[in-house]
């Protein structure tokens, strides 16, 4: 059995792509389906379903993929260790992402991440859903929210700081809100997740008891960048993390800021946004090359709340 046949499929089982594969080991794609045609037959299962459209993984493959990538890993970093800070930082890392703040962040820290380190191959995977970090083999979780006792090491970022706004237009034809309670009659423009409509805290200090708000409007939708677009069109109003809005919408006045005097959150406790990472990765001098590259990016406090 051949080490590239391994490193073959555990990229075509991550990416889904003979083609991507190929380019990024500089082979040719026929190489790479010849390895990985010899290491079926070596293991005498069918790793990967193939059809003009996609190529993914068996359940055979999946729990084949599993178990080689611990291995490739262990191995990556045995060698790593061995060579030093020589070395260089090289070989894959793992990255997870909510999707919003990943499209709109994260993907440009990678392509920064991969101009200053040309020989780093970088996995980012963009979802909404939790995840396990040890069970999906992720380097470094971008995690929103509490941290459950999971024995990750986390790395703090900041607090999850929300601002509520809507666009002058509306304020002109609505009138603009002082306090929480005047939010009632307004059109909100509200965040449906898994777990239901969202319903909004305000607090004027950290200790205080919050004013629990349940918002309503004519737009709901699962997507917050929907919601944002629709507060720019004047269709109400919004609660959401500071990230998620361009500068330029307050510079140039698409937006007002309401209720200053008021902390707004979508959750009872405040969360806060972490770098978490299963312990053993962190041994990787890479991994914690592109952790710290990631937090002095975002800065302290994160450089998007400076709008």
């Amino acid at each position: 059995m051949q080490l590239n046949a391994l490193r073959y499929f555990t990229m075509v089982g991550a990416t889904g792509s003979f083609a991507g594969t190929a380019r990024h080991f500089q082979v040719p794609a026929s190489s790479v389906s010849r390895f990985i045609s010899a290491l079926e037959r070596e293991v005498g299962q069918q790793l990967f379903y193939r059809n003009t459209r996609s190529v993914r993984l068996t359940e055979a493959g999946e729990r084949y993929y599993l178990q080689i990538r611990e291995v490739l890993d262990a191995l990556d970093l045995a060698t790593e260790q061995a060579g030093g800070k020589d070395a260089g930082v090289r070989g894959l890392v793992r990255i997870n992402a909510p999707v919003a703040l990943g499209r709109l962040h994260i993907s440009e820290m990678v392509n920064q991440l991969q101009a200053t380190y040309p020989d780093l191959s970088v996995e980012l995977t963009l979802t909404d859903a939790f995840i396990d970090p040890v069970q999906e083999g992720i380097d470094i979780t971008v995690r929103i929210g509490t941290l459950s006792d999971s024995g990750l090491i986390a790395r703090r970022v900041g607090v999850h700081k929300n601002l509520l706004c809507a666009s002058p237009a509306y304020l002109r034809k609505h009138g603009k809100p002082k306090t929480p309670q005047d939010l009632e009659g307004h059109s909100c423009l509200v965040y449906k997740g898994h777990s239901g409509a969202q319903r909004w805290y305000f607090r004027r200090d950290q200790g205080d008891k919050p004013v629990v708000f349940q918002p309503e409007g004519a737009l709901r939708s699962n997507n917050a960048e929907v919601l944002v677009a629709a507060a720019l069109a004047g269709r109400g109003l919004v609660l959401f993390p500071t990230w998620i809005f361009e500068r330029d919408s307050f510079r140039n006045r698409k937006l007002v800021k309401l209720l200053p005097d008021w902390v707004g959150t979508v959750d009872a406790v405040p969360p806060e946004i972490h770098l978490v990472s299963p312990e053993n990765r962190l041994r990787s001098h890479k991994v914690r090359t592109v952790l710290d590259f990631i937090l002095a990016k975002i800065g302290s406090p994160p450089y998007w709340d400076a709008i």
